[in-house]
């Protein structure tokens, strides 16, 4: 795909207490994701994430309690025949409280067992391809002990 048919963006994975990931629906989106958006001017990916977070939840982040899940590309989940490349953070402490604000219509916790495909089996929740494809399984792969991880009980 060229880059004029890829939307840059940047995105924050946030937890709760049970490790539930925190997905938004933006307004006229049927589709579930993660709270970020496009840069602005000169704006870099860790600010653009910190800045659209407090925008679209009202949870504001330290810089320094944000740690770099990856950069994924998958197809946009509301702009057809776009691909989405996003700079993935993943903010290391657990988030109580988090409003829908600006452009979100709506927020709810997903579980990561609850996420197996676009559509998880427990909800009618829709999920965006990226967060599906590319985010979920990073989370899984990081959260799952290697086969040469020794337990010490």
């Amino acid at each position: 795909m060229t880059d004029d048919r890829v939307i840059t963006v940047s995105a924050v994975v946030l937890r709760n207490e049970s490790g539930a990931l925190l997905i938004v629906r933006k307004v006229g989106s049927s589709r579930f994701m993660l709270p970020g958006g496009k840069p602005e001017p000169g704006e870099a990916p860790r600010e653009t994430a910190i800045r659209e977070c407090a925008e679209e939840t009202g949870v504001r982040l330290p810089a320094r309690d944000l740690t770099e899940l990856g950069t994924f590309t998958a197809a946009a989940a509301n702009e057809v025949g776009f691909a989405v490349r996003a700079n993935v953070f993943e903010y290391r402490r657990v988030v109580q409280d988090a409003t829908a604000a600006a452009e979100i219509a709506e927020l709810r916790w997903l579980s990561l067992d609850d996420a197996g495909s676009t559509r998880t089996e427990n909800t009618s929740v829709s999920l965006a391809p990226l967060l599906v494809e590319q985010v979920i399984p990073a989370l899984r792969s990081r959260d799952q002990p290697s086969a040469g991880d020794v337990s010490l009980n």
